[in-house]
Parts: C-alpha cells; structure tokens; sequence
C-alpha cells in the first residue's frame, strides 16, 4: 500500500508538470489504474479486518468481486446543439455520489466515462474515433438524477454531426447503393425503382405501377405523331 501511494504522488507530480497533451493523457490512465489498485487494496484490508474481529480467525485478503466488478455501457443516447454533441447515460442512484467517483477523459476524437463504486459495480463507458474532433478544454460531464450528461464541444459548431463515430458512418455509407460509371443510366434507374417496389407497400407499388403505365402510354402516343 506505501509503494503504490507513493507511485500514485509521484504520477500526480509528473501531471502538474505535463504541458503535452498525449503525455497528460497517459498520466491520467496511469493515476486512474493506482487509485482503483488502492481502492481494492483498502477494501481488502476493512474486509479481512471486520472478519478478524467477527470471528477471531485470520482470513485471505480477497478484493470482493462485486465491488470491483466493472460493467460496459452499450446503451446510451446522444443529440447535438449547435456547439455541443451530448452523449446521455442512465444509472440509477448516479446522482448520489461524490464527484470523485465519476471521472470523464476526453482526446480530440474519443470519450471515456468512469462511474466507480455505483450500487457495489463501476461503470464504463468508452467512445472511440468520433466523427469529428471535439475541443477537450471545452468538453465536461453533468450529473443530473439518474443520469450522467457527457458535454462534447464541436471542434468547429457549425458543422452538424450526422452520426456519433466513423465506424457508423462507414458502416451506413457500406450499406448505399454503389453505382457503376459504365453501366446504362437507365438500367439502373430500373434497378432502383425494382428495388423500391420489391420492399414497399401495397401503396407504394400501386403508384410506380402507375407511373410506369403512364410512361410507356407516353412513349408509344409519341412514336406514333413522329
């Protein structure tokens, strides 16, 4: 316990000094990892010595799994103002801890938020390669009840996001149409409005029916004038 409380002053004094981003960035990983070490290591020891006094026999010092069992967030929503993407994140009692127990990291293209301590689990949440690059000086979190507000300053706040990551953009640009320079501009008109009438309504293929028919009435009045 004194060696990683040492290790953990002389990581934060190593952080006051840091004037480089990528630097600061992995000082503050490294001071999170010792105080959850230290966090672990002083339950350990309240456990072993509530035991010892109970029942007057020594114990192993075992870090309660239930404690320190850490959960993924996956479900979350987000919007966006003008200057900020705000990503909203539900847990129940959130708003009663201390401010020490959630922590927020920002880097121009991701977002980590910790919750330690929550009803005995922590609680993590980690965005990587974000559309655009947010400002971290500008980014914050919110508490609010039952809920954590994660407040991402746009790099630039007239640009709109039109999805949260890279990854989903790719993966709905993956799922567009491709078109092919050298096939008949027609053809693939006919393929688009295939497509269309194979998965719409009844409605919907009653109307390109239609204006298919309405076409093809059009054409032939036309070849016969000429």
């Amino acid at each position: 316990m004194p060696k990683l409380q040492k290790d953990l002053e002389e990581v934060k004094e190593l952080l006051e000094k840091a004037k480089r981003k990528r630097v600061c960035s992995s000082l503050m990983v490294e001071q999170r990892k010792l105080e959850e070490e230290i966090l672990c290591k002083q339950q350990q020891l309240e456990q072993s010595l509530k035991k010892e006094l109970a029942d007057g026999e020594k114990s192993s010092i075992v870090c309660s799994s239930h404690t320190n069992y850490t959960v993924k967030i996956n479900n979350y929503g987000w919007d966006q103002s003008e200057k900020f993407v705000k990503i909203y994140v539900s847990l129940t009692d959130v708003h009663k801890l201390t401010g020490d127990n959630i922590q927020t990291h920002f880097t121009e293209r991701s977002l980590d938020l910790l919750v330690k301590d929550l009803n005995g689990k922590n609680y993590s949440l980690v965005i990587n390669n974000l559309l655009k690059p947010i400002d971290i000086a500008a980014s914050y979190r919110k508490v609010k009840t039952d809920m954590v507000l994660v407040m991402c300053r746009k790099k630039k706040s007239d640009q709109k996001w039109e999805y949260l990551t890279q990854v989903e953009k790719q993966s709905k640009d993956r799922e567009k149409p491709k078109l092919d320079s050298d096939a008949d501009p027609s053809e693939g008109l006919m393929n688009v409005l295939k497509k269309i009438y194979e998965e719409g309504d009844d409605e919907m293929k009653r109307t390109i029916t239609k204006a298919w028919v309405e076409s093809r009435e059009k054409q032939a009045r036309g070849e016969m004038e000429f």
